[in-house]
């Protein structure tokens, strides 16, 4: 790793970052003895930062794990793929490309090429991990995407869901989805890009104009609200993470549990009546 982005990680950003990823790592329990950690990189300044973290946290932490680090290329033009390969030898990340042919695929699509793209992302990503030999991928989503996840299916998909630190593959067995950067705000992040003068690749979607770079995408419409609660209270993001954590079961109106819905009603009957 190079010497001086990985001392600046334990002293300049160990407060904003590298504290938050140890302490996410602990508390969900993200990282047992022994695991074999894929460590996914898109290219962009979340995956490459977490790729710094976790090999710091491998070669100083007190729990042994292995990692390896993939970059699948999923159409990449040279130039975005040169800047992947540039950033990794800044950074002394050795990763191993594979080809995934996913933009020949989804920009004959019309509908929902996003969606169908990160489906097939997950597959591919899940499936080398496990040719390798490994028991859990880790993804670069970051406390921002935490929020922002929440608050898109409150306020558009008619539900509250979460984005959870780790999961359970359905379809790999034997196989985890770690999130370690869970804590950590995306500014902490630009700030350190910005600190190392790093210069990595946003999406690299040939459809990017069409989708990802939509002012009016739901995301950014999601982002600036935050931002506009923000001034009223400065402290509303914070909330905001903390109140997926503390969800009150007692108050809730209706849940559903995969394919099973459980209504007020249900609820109301099956809970256990307060002493008053």
């Amino acid at each position: 790793m190079n010497k001086e982005i990985q001392r600046a990680l334990i002293t300049k950003f160990r407060k904003t970052i590298y504290s938050k990823v140890m302490n996410a790592c602990e508390v969900y329990n993200l990282i047992q003895p022994n695991d074999k950690i894929a460590v996914c990189i898109s290219g962009g300044k979340d995956s490459m930062l977490l790729a710094v973290c976790l090999q710091e946290l491998k070669e100083h932490g007190s729990i042994p794990f292995d990692l390896i680090f993939i970059s699948m290329n999923p159409g990449y033009n040279q130039e975005n793929l040169d800047q992947i390969k540039v950033n990794a030898s800044t950074l002394g990340i050795d990763i191993e490309f594979f080809d995934a042919p996913i933009f020949q695929y989804t920009k004959t699509l019309k509908e929902n090429p996003c969606y169908l793209c990160a489906r097939m992302r997950r597959g591919y990503l899940y499936n080398y991990a496990k040719k390798r030999g490994c028991n859990k991928i880790a993804l670069g989503h970051h406390a921002d995407d935490v929020i922002e996840t929440t608050l898109l299916g409150l306020l558009y998909s008619n539900e509250i869901t979460f984005m959870r630190p780790k999961l359970r593959s359905k379809n790999y067995e034997g196989i985890e989805l770690i999130r370690p950067l869970y804590e950590v705000k995306e500014e902490s992040i630009i700030h350190w890009k910005k600190y190392h003068e790093l210069d990595f690749i946003a999406c690299a979607c040939p459809l990017q104009e069409d989708y990802q770079k939509d002012s009016s995408s739901k995301r950014n419409e999601i982002k600036q609200i935050i931002q506009d609660l923000k001034k009223y209270n400065k402290e509303v993001d914070e909330c905001l993470f903390r109140s997926i954590h503390n969800l009150n079961l007692g108050t809730i109106v209706g849940c559903r549990k995969n394919d099973t819905k459980y209504d007020f009603n249900y609820i109301y009957e099956h809970e256990v009546e307060d002493d008053e």
